[in-house]
């Protein structure tokens, strides 16, 4: 059984940063296959607009160069990219000033009545300047909405100033502050394998739940974001969104439907309930980390302070996390999170480890038995995973063995899995905001990650070495085994 694609209703995007690396890597191949399942309905435009003065063909070859280089193969189709850059328009704008304005405002007022998305893929400084030449310039209809990604803010203060800038121009309703983690596959089906059965909600509590473990594990070290992320660190950069977002998914309680208040109502929740970390136990609850000299992907590669060429710096490559939540349903369950840069593979995965038995029958020679575990796995191969002790077949008495029930998405579906851009520009269009963060959101897990770079600093908590190829310092194998747990780490 295949999924129903439904066209959406014509709409015109519009792409700031229309010529940058996440336009060409993400936007334009994510609107591309939406077009390829038949979703675009004529006459959608997708309208790049950045500094760069290109003319319409110009960009239009922009976006065939884009899309041979990202699309797998197979995936490019001569006729369907004619159609699709046919959709594709230019217009030369300066954030700072007026200049352009006038030209994207004509372009814009041939589509009056269609829907109206405006995506800020440029750097937070201007995400002000854009949305107040879009409220002067009057391209603000009954149906435009706005979307912008991370960072939201560098620490609450700013992410506060910030979702004042955008919000004295936009009402929040049309405010869509993305989070790509949230489109992904496996993401959603978290909602599913908890809401859509009667097999997990009755154990998903402390009474059945030993720990739950977070990994978002990077194998590459800084590529070309050397400059933003030497200000930022593992914190800012996966912690304080991609990471408490999963949280949030893993942590609430039920919601009484999926309407997008609802569920965001939910995960509000879990982060105002998060336990406070500061000075007085900021060491015992986080490790920090920097990864040194070492080898990934079969060969060399530098240390961090190597790569970023300027020889000093504190900023941390990994963090690890002990977290609680202090309500009924997780109280003394810890939850285990960590990330990092030049890390021994890549993977993004949610362990949920049951309690033991209380008591076993079987004798020693049965083996011993191991706790149930549900593994979500995000990337690189999305699925579900659930351990179950059975026995080993044969004569010769009884013996155990921990074996695992294991739904691979596309082996399952066989079918594509859809990149968490498409759904996500497309859900804007929807005007469904239940995987984009609330205000509220942002700024209550801003006030839970605050106090932690806060308190490495009042403490002083330096950043552990660790040799890229690796799963991170020695110490954040200390703080999960201290409790008489060890860290998932089956790629």
């Amino acid at each position: 059984m295949s999924s129903q694609i439904i066209p959406v209703e014509p709409f015109d995007y519009v792409v700031f940063g229309g010529t940058g690396d996440l336009a060409e890597r993400k936007l334009l191949p994510a609107l591309y296959h939406r077009q390829l399942d038949g979703q675009l309905s004529d006459p959608t435009r997708i309208i790049g607009a950045s500094r760069s003065v290109l003319s319409h063909e110009e960009y239009r070859k922009f976006a065939r160069d884009a899309l041979k280089e990202h699309l797998k193969q197979g995936e490019y189709d001569e006729a369907q990219v004619k159609i699709f850059t046919d959709r594709l328009f230019y217009i030369p704008v300066d954030a700072k000033s007026d200049n352009g304005w006038d030209h994207l405002k004509h372009l814009l007022d041939e589509g009056k009545d269609r829907v109206r998305a405006f995506y800020l893929a440029v750097a937070p400084a201007i995400f002000g300047d854009i949305s107040e030449r879009i409220r002067d310039h009057k391209l603000i209809t009954k149906t435009t909405r706005i979307v912008v990604e991370k960072p939201i803010g560098r620490d609450l203060a700013s992410a506060l100033e910030l979702n004042d800038t955008i919000g004295k121009v936009f009402k929040e309703e049309q405010i869509f502050r993305i989070d790509h983690y949230l489109g992904k596959e496996t993401v959603q089906n978290l909602m599913a394998l908890r809401f859509a059965n009667t097999l997990y909600e009755p154990l998903w509590n402390s009474s059945y739940i030993d720990h739950v473990q977070i990994t978002v594990a990077e194998s590459v070290g800084l590529e070309s974001r050397a400059g933003y992320y030497d200000k930022a660190g593992a914190l800012r950069d996966m912690v304080q969104n991609h990471i408490l977002q999963l949280l949030c998914l893993v942590a609430m309680e039920v919601p009484p439907s999926m309407n997008a208040e609802a569920v965001r109502d939910e995960k509000l929740k879990v982060l105002r309930a998060l336990k406070p970390i500061n000075p007085s136990n900021v060491e015992r609850l986080t490790v920090r980390g920097q990864y040194k000299a070492g080898a990934s992907a079969g060969g060399a590669v530098k240390g961090y302070l190597e790569e970023l060429e300027g020889g000093v710096s504190n900023t941390e490559t990994f963090v690890a996390i002990k977290a609680e939540i202090s309500n009924w349903r997780w109280a003394g369950v810890p939850f285990y999170i960590r990330t990092g840069k030049r890390m021994a593979g890549r993977m993004s995965e949610i362990v949920v480890s049951f309690k033991p038995i209380p008591h076993s029958i079987f004798d020693e020679a049965a083996g011993r038995i191991a706790a149930n575990q549900l593994i979500i796995r995000l990337q690189p191969d999305e699925g579900v995973k659930q351990s179950l002790m059975i026995k080993d077949p044969g004569p010769g008495g009884m013996r155990l063995r921990n074996v695992s029930l294991d739904m691979t998405f596309a082996e399952a579906f066989n079918a594509r899995s859809a990149d968490a851009y498409e759904r996500l520009l497309l859900d804007v269009v929807r005007n469904n905001q239940t995987l984009f963060m609330r205000r509220d959101e942002v700024e209550a897990a801003w006030k839970w990650v605050d106090p932690i770079l806060k308190s490495w600093e009042a403490v002083g908590q330096p950043v552990q070495a660790y040799t890229a190829g690796t799963w991170g310092p020695s110490q954040a194998i200390a703080l999960i085994e201290r409790d008489g747990r060890t860290w998932h780490e089956v790629i």
